[in-house]
């Protein structure tokens, strides 16, 4: 590592590769500070950091340096207590989540600065820098986060910042909401509708018989007992790949008579209950004999995304009315719409879903025609008759 020393020792320039930035650092209220000056010419790096040692110094006299915890401390105590606090309630795939994005994304910016210095201001610097090109990348190979990436980064943020108010570490936690943001219009999820579904699982089903290629019929037979268990339990995709033979049971439904699956259900919600249709019976049944499985194997072990969406742009579904690309999740989708097209009490459909009755009327309900009660909408009063008009008694002439 080649070193030099500036402003009477007090400040170290330093560089771990040739050709690279170079660096600056010095020691002053008790802690080291550090900081790249962003550039590769030794000289004009002895003046940036001259001027950073000058500044550092004028801020310590006027009382405005900073000090205290820094964001990089308080992620790391986070990710501890927050996988630890949440251990079976959280799926490890969300509780990872927030590890990735304070890796990848949070602690290479906020990582340096103290609590105190992360304002509204840094936050809305933070979107602007994710937005942004960097010079590296080429503009053709560039592609800018999603929105809700982003806001996903700034929760995880938001949570750093409280448990560090929780700690006493930082008084108040700023406002980090996107200050351009205006209220999106609610779309509906897509799904399949009945008519679709019924030809969905009909080129499944056709698939499944008579493969193109025989060495993945038995992917076209699991793809196809895929679908109709999805449609008829709603589950999520992540729940449907972490469930195993032995939390499936099947059961006489007391209601109904008819049979039907009882679910262990483990997800992002950590672990729920769900009861499926009388239609999932049977694809269990046939992965069962098919499979010949041990308890402890899962029912799903294979993809079946790239199957799947051939499928789907074979018969024109990959895409609904509004342009938006159906998925696995689309089945989970119909499942829901399904359910109220039948008039299923909303709030035991939210309730078998592991969602919330909010969600359904948000995303659902509002979107379904056959949910209007015209009884209820197309009340009209009765109109009181008109009292008859009273001849003019003949004259005398």
């Amino acid at each position: 590592m080649e070193i030099h020393r500036i402003c009477g020792n007090k400040v170290r320039l330093y560089r771990r590769r040739d050709g690279g930035a170079w660096h600056c650092s010095t020691f002053l209220k008790g802690r080291e500070w550090r900081r790249t000056t962003k550039e590769k010419s030794l000289g004009r790096a002895k003046d940036v950091a001259e001027d950073w040692f000058l500044e550092l110094t004028a801020r310590d006299r006027y009382g405005e340096l900073r000090t205290g915890k820094s964001f990089a401390e308080a992620a790391q105590t986070f990710a501890a207590e927050y996988e630890a606090i949440t251990r079976g309630r959280r799926s490890p795939k969300w509780v990872q989540g927030h590890k990735d994005r304070l890796r990848l994304h949070l602690l290479p910016y906020f990582g340096s600065k103290f609590l105190a210095e992360i304002t509204s201001g840094a936050a809305q610097g933070y979107r602007v820098q994710r937005m942004t090109r960097p010079e590296e990348v080429p503009e053709e190979r560039w592609k800018p986060p999603a929105r809700n990436t982003i806001h996903n980064e700034i929760v995880t943020l938001s949570m750093v910042l409280k448990r560090a108010q929780r700690h006493g570490w930082v008084e108040t936690v700023p406002d980090l909401s996107d200050p351009y943001r205006r209220e999106s219009k609610v779309e509906h999820r897509p799904w399949f509708t009945p008519n679709e579904y019924r030809q969905l699982y009909r080129a499944t089903r056709a698939n499944a018989n008579n493969p193109k290629n025989t060495r993945y019929r038995w992917h076209a037979e699991q793809l196809h007992d895929f679908v109709l268990f999805m449609a008829n339990t709603g589950l999520r995709p992540d729940e449907a790949k972490n469930l195993k033979y032995r939390d499936v049971t099947i059961v006489v439904d007391e209601w109904s008579g008819k049979r039907i699956l009882e679910i262990e259900v483990r997800g992002k919600r950590g672990v729920g209950y769900a009861k499926s249709m009388p239609g999932a019976v049977r694809p269990f049944e046939r992965m069962c004999a098919r499979n010949t499985p041990q308890p402890t194997d899962r029912l799903f072990s294979n993809e079946f995304k790239k199957m799947f969406n051939t499928l789907l742009a074979e018969n024109g579904l990959k895409f609904d009315r509004n342009g938006k690309a159906r998925t696995a999740y689309s089945l989970r989708h119909s499942y829901i719409c399904f359910r109220l097209l039948e008039g299923a009490d909303i709030y035991q459909v939210a309730k078998n879903c592991r969602t919330s009755v909010e969600m359904i009327e948000r995303h659902y309900a509002a979107h379904l025609k056959d949910m209007i009660d015209t009884s209820l909408v197309n009340v009209m009063r009765p109109k009181k008759p008109k009292p008859p008009i009273a001849e003019e008694p003949a004259s005398d002439a």
